[in-house]
């Protein structure tokens, strides 16, 4: 028997190798839950608790914001994976549905970009976690790091297999025995952290589950039905974004005090080295997911490209990066695409959920819907009035103008609120009015 599906030349079971041919709905509720489970353990996010620390509150304060902000963005997550799933697309051409054939080709430049960036990210993550753990230089790490995540995007449904059926065991046994350990230690509040308000703190856990909404249904298309696919998503990634920001809160809590750092701190756990090197290879999935779907993002505007060509140049390209850049100047940029995208999650869901079964057209004839560009614009700009994405250097003027139109406005900088709520609130409202007159008409008919 072949082991290429005859139709498609792709690997049987496996994603089609073009935009021009069907996926097939293989994966269930499990590979769907597993999957978006292991995206969601990352070291980025217990890295970033310090940014989600209410000093001086409670620890039941913080842990608070964290649920509330993963509840929020996994639901946002999951609404986009029920679309993938209905529609069998990916996001870059569900787009098409929204803005039309040619204005999708916005978000998805956008989206290539962003992919690019956080490919090479968790490969330097991934490089320097290894490097520490192993106190050996960071190159060979990168390399191996780089390799391995373009291997795996070219059976992107295979690894997805392993990746629910195996790697999230070896991952939770490692996320156990770290919180075992740090949980033995005192927690005396924590005096330090960046964290304004409840809603701020929130807000950066949002928008970890919502970075993911561009690539979410390059997965889920392949996923059996829309409710497997919601549920898988925003089950998986909410529960793996609470349970990555606590360990890293209570780590902090813990260690903090002797001055470490998260990864200092699991590192001072007794065999703590071993649990982080599980994680690290665990972390191999979200750079390979990025690789993948950059490939697939650029599908919308090449349809005919295989996708195994399209990941390795990428996979290539992330590693010569993640080698020779600074990756950490990037860092403000890649959170300035994502306050680009949080908008348009709230854009495409009034949108998208309004719109008859069945009427949503991502044909190649798609036609342009410039009417929807405004309440994405809105939204940004609602986002950046409320909080700028903060830069420094040569990006500093950024932050400042927008600085300058909070003052001119009266909004005060340090107003507390959540920029991805106030972003996604305006975004909807206008959406909502933008798609009134049509739903009025549908319910007259």
């Amino acid at each position: 028997m072949s082991t290429s599906d005859v139709r498609t030349g792709a690997p049987a079971g496996d994603a089609p190798l073009t935009l021009t041919e069907a996926p097939a709905p293989v994966l269930g509720l499990r590979d769907a839950f597993g999957l978006w489970a292991n995206l969601g353990v990352s070291l980025l996010l217990p890295v970033a608790a310090v940014f989600v620390v209410l000093p001086g509150r409670p620890l039941s304060t913080t842990l608070g914001a964290i649920v509330v902000g993963a509840v929020v963005g996994a639901t946002l997550l999951g609404l986009g994976a029920a679309a993938g799933a209905r529609e069998r697309v990916p996001t870059m051409v569900l787009l098409r549905g929204l803005l039309g054939r040619h204005a999708s080709a916005l978000p998805t430049a956008i989206n290539l970009v962003q992919c690019i960036g956080w490919a090479t990210f968790e490969i330097v993550i991934i490089a320097e976690a290894a490097s520490r753990v192993l106190d050996a230089p960071r190159w060979p790490f990168v390399l191996a790091a780089g390799v391995l995540a373009t291997a795996m995007a070219l059976r992107p449904l295979g690894v997805a297999r392993v990746l629910a059926r195996y790697a999230i065991w070896a991952a939770l046994a490692a996320l156990v025995y770290l919180f075992v350990n740090v949980l033995a230690e005192p927690l005396p509040p924590l005096t330090e952290g960046a964290a304004m308000s409840f809603w701020t703190a929130a807000d950066i856990v949002i928008a970890l589950p919502v970075s993911w909404f561009p690539l979410v249904a390059d997965y889920t298309r392949h996923v059996r039905s829309g409710r497997a696919a919601f549920t898988g998503a925003a089950a998986g990634y909410g529960l793996a974004t609470i349970v990555m920001f606590t360990l890293g809160v209570v780590a902090l809590a813990a260690y903090g005090s002797a001055g470490f750092d998260v990864i200092d701190a699991l590192l001072a756990v007794p065999l703590g080295a071993l649990a982080v090197l599980v994680l690290v290879s665990v972390e191999l999935d979200e750079a390979f997911a990025n690789v993948y779907s950059t490939a697939v993002s650029a599908q919308n505007i090449v349809a005919r490209a295989d996708r195994r060509v399209l990941a390795v140049v990428v996979g290539a390209v992330a590693t010569l990066l993640a080698l020779t850049f600074d990756i950490a100047a990037y860092e403000p940029f890649l959170f300035l695409i994502g306050a680009v995208f949080v908008p348009l999650v709230g854009v495409f869901v009034v949108a998208y959920h309004s719109t008859p079964r069945g009427a949503w057209d991502t044909s190649d004839t798609a036609p342009a819907r410039p009417v929807f560009l405004l309440p994405w614009a809105a939204g940004f700009l609602a986002y950046q009035l409320t909080l700028p994405t903060y830069f420094s250097g040569p990006g500093a003027g950024w932050t400042a103008w927008w600085g300058a139109r909070q003052a001119e406005l009266g909004i005060d900088p340090a107003n507390g609120w959540s920029a991805s709520l106030v972003g996604l609130g305006v975004a909807v409202l206008l959406t909502a009015l933008v798609r009134l007159p049509a739903m009025l008409r549908a319910r007259r008919s």
